[in-house]
């Protein structure tokens, strides 16, 4: 007789949440998230919903890449007028 495979537990799914933001307010926002230090990934979309930026927080953390991914949300922000940050939580 075969024996029956014990049920598999799902995986607990990550919570996503969605801000909008004005392009002065995404760096502060995204800074804050970053101090939060429970952010698996941030998206930004411009105002028409088109994704600009992904940054996986995995490499954020890093300190070498921490300083440009800052640099590049910044000149992203002064960029955009509105904007949708998505972010992934764990």
């Amino acid at each position: 007789m075969a024996k029956k495979a014990a049920p598999k537990k799902a995986a607990p799914k990550n919570k996503q949440e969605q801000f909008k933001l004005y392009g002065y307010e995404l760096l502060a926002k995204v800074k804050e998230l970053i101090k939060e230090g429970n952010i698996q990934r941030i998206v930004i979309k411009n105002e028409k919903g088109k994704e600009m930026m992904e940054i996986p927080m995995t490499f954020a953390v890093v300190g070498t890449v921490f300083a440009p991914v800052l640099a590049a949300v910044g000149a992203l922000a002064a960029l955009m007028t509105k904007c949708t940050l998505e972010v992934e939580r764990k």
